[in-house]
């Protein structure tokens, strides 16, 4: 599709990110390579809260210059984990403030001692607000949970004898009106109810504000002279695969760089030189979702070598990109990938399981993803925050389609929409497109979910944010995610897919399920009308306690669960042979929220349990989108035999994939 908006949205890509995300330095995944050494720091941390009124102790104190175990008592933390659920202390649970982690890290003598050598702390994700301090020194501070940030700490670990260091880390999980998520803190100051400097957090979403270091914290060396960044855009012409690539280094203006495209046998099939070109893959191997072709996911290794001469000598750096050839496009009734109509059937998550909170977690997440592929979904909304990277790694090599969502989730007043949220905003999505821009899974951007678009500053609020996604990265797709009639929505004429959240028979009209079929098609019939766009039905779904049966049906029981769903089905088969192209059930697992009336011990919305066992609706879901899969399989099939000129129809097997 050279020459098409594929085409356009991939060269403008490659000229915006050279300028734009240059000036916040790269952000590319620590890997080992012959010039780098990576470190992890997971395990146990000494861990503290801040249980002072004020939530100043430790500053006052100044918990950084000292181990903490000097200070007063610690507990043994897990990193990565969730600080709420960890210790019997009710307390810990709902803890509004300041935590205080530390770890003493013995280093390699050889990053100690050679001065051309640097060293990276890498924090994966601090939820919220977080300050970092190696040996008593500050070194870093990041706002916003969720995604990475990292501090240089050559000079602090290479000036002395020591070959250890202390790294300490403050993280306040405090929400306001201008975070993002936002929240408020709402004081308590009736004395005859309250105690005295009583307050609590107040939030706008339904899932439990877990907090703490929820990702890898690890150390890496580069050379001082480095690749700092990457930046690949692809796109197709006539079988032949385009890699325009921009490299990006730090510490000399004096180098030499080569490229190389392997493929997964390791063999060479294109090559280059210089910081930025094009490289041409004829008879590529493209990027599919699974489900979608007999060679899904296919990934190409970008190697880049640097080169670069120094007061020691010449020093070299060596990083290898997997690479993902794929072209996404839409139209006004379809979302393309590779030119082929795509349809998302799939799940909303969240990472969420047990008492690792939002932890990263290896066993749980390869487990969620065997899940996936036993249910036949072929994508995933990032439901409501980035995830780890490594899970958009697995998502790249599987198969698995991403709608990249930001924590713009909560945005409901008004004050959440100045100057100051809409600056912070913008900031997160710059973070976000420089950690994931690269990935081939990820199709489109979500800058928010359910915000109050119909009050009247969310038309600028969401006009910039949108403007600037697509200004930061303009081969794919952006939107936000509505729960707002079409007529109201300020935000919905700049996004270029429409996708609807709606629990119809589930907050309104409970119990009646007849009503289902005719809403669901007046809210679609309404919003192709107005915007002429495709939508997604990116939420639907009931509550249901496991093991809880009715017939006839009621709410929280599995049947009810069940029947909802085939109510929204009947009418999505409908509109998908339209301009309908995607569902995403809510949700993928249970998951735990603030306590309330609404909720008993969290969100019963998954097909699955908080644990991963298949309420009866996963068994449903299942049916119908391996059936989904197996008519786009059989679809493009005979699409390929009509174009080699023979008849799909004289095929023995149409059953492109078992449910078995």
């Amino acid at each position: 599709m050279a020459g098409g908006a594929a085409g356009r949205w991939a060269v403008l890509g490659a000229l915006v990110w050279g300028c734009a995300l240059a000036l916040q330095g790269g952000m590319l995944y620590p890997r080992d390579s012959p010039s780098r050494e990576r470190r992890e720091l997971g395990g146990l941390w000494s861990f503290r809260a801040d249980f002072s009124d004020n939530r100043r102790q430790g500053f006052e104190q100044q918990w950084y210059r000292r181990p903490l175990r000097e200070l007063g008592p610690t507990m043994d933390m897990p990193v990565p984990s969730s600080f709420n659920d960890v210790g019997q202390d009710g307390r810990l649970r709902s803890f509004v403030g300041w935590v205080w982690y530390e770890r003493e890290v013995i280093l390699p003598q050889r990053w100690t001692q050679d001065l051309y050598t640097r060293v990276v702390l890498r924090i994966g994700s601090a939820h919220y607000h977080a300050l970092v301090w190696v040996n008593g020194i500050h070194v870093a501070e990041h706002e916003g949970g969720h995604l990475p940030f990292e501090a240089d700490i050559s000079r602090l670990v290479q000036t002395g004898p020591l070959s250890s260091c202390r790294i300490t880390i403050a993280i306040n999980n405090t929400l306001t009106p201008h975070t993002l998520p936002p929240g408020t803190i709402q004081y308590q100051k009736d004395t005859s109810k309250y105690p005295k400097g009583y307050f609590v957090q107040n939030t706008d979403f339904d899932f439990f504000n877990y907090a703490g270091l929820h990702r890898p914290v690890l150390l890496y060396t580069t050379p001082t002279t480095y690749i700092d960044d990457i930046a690949v855009t692809t796109d197709v012409d006539q079988g032949t695969g385009l890699v325009n690539y921009q490299i990006f280094v730090q510490g000399s203006d004096h180098f030499e760089l080569k490229v190389r495209l392997l493929d997964e046998d390791g063999g060479v099939v294109a090559q280059g030189t210089g910081a930025q070109g094009q490289l041409q893959v004829p008879s590529a191997h493209l990027w599919w979702p699974y489900l979608m072709h007999e060679h899904p996911a296919y990934l190409y290794a970008l190697e880049v070598r640097l080169t670069a001469q120094t007061a020691a000598g010449s020093t070299s750096d060596f990083y290898t990109l997997p690479v993902g050839i794929r072209t996404v496009a839409v139209t006004k009734r379809q979302f393309l990938i590779n030119g082929k109509p795509f349809y998302f059937h799939g799940v909303n998550k969240h990472e969420d399981a047990d008492i690792r909170g939002k932890g990263f977690d290896w066993p749980l997440l390869v487990k969620d993803f065997n899940l996936l592929r036993w249910l036949g979904a072929n994508a995933f909304r990032t439901s409501h925050y980035p995830y780890a990277e490594e899970v958009m790694q697995l998502c790249d090599r599987y198969g698995i389609v991403v709608i990249d969502e930001s924590p713009g989730v909560g945005i409901v007043l008004p004050e959440s929409y100045d100057n100051v949220s809409l600056h912070h905003h913008l900031e997160v999505m710059e973070e976000l497109v420089r950690r994931d821009k690269n990935h081939p899974a990820v199709v489109m951007w979500s800058v928010a979910n359910e915000p109050t678009s119909f009050l009247e500053p969310a038309a600028y609020y969401f006009k910039t944010v949108i403007a600037h996604t697509k200004a930061l990265d303009p081969s794919r797709p952006v939107t936000f995610v509505t729960r707002v009639d079409s007529a109201s929505d300020l935000g919905a004429p700049y996004v270029d897919v429409i996708c609807v959240n709606s629990y119809y028979s589930w907050y309104h009209d409970y119990g009646h399920m007849e009503v289902i079929q005719v809403q669901l098609t007046t809210q679609f019939e309404k919003w192709y009308q107005v915007y002429q766009k495709p939508i997604i039905q990116s939420e639907y779904g009931a509550d249901t306690i496991a093991g809880f049966h009715q017939d006839p049906p009621l709410m929280f029981s599995e049947e009810y669960q069940k029947d909802l769903l085939e109510h929204y089905h009947w009418v999505l088969d409908q509109k998908r042979k339209e301009y309908v192209v995607g569902e995403l059930i809510w949700n993928f697992a249970d998951f735990m929220t603030d306590q309330s009336p609404m909720r008993a011990l969290g969100n019963k919305k998954g097909i699955f349990t908080r644990q991963r066992q298949p309420k009866s609706a996963a068994f449903l879901l299942r049916d119908r989108y391996w059936k989904i899969a197996n008519e786009t399989m059989y679809h493009l099939s005979a699409m390929k035999s009509w174009c080699l000129g023979n008849s799909p129809f004289t095929s023995k097997s149409k059953n492109y994939f078992s449910t078995a």
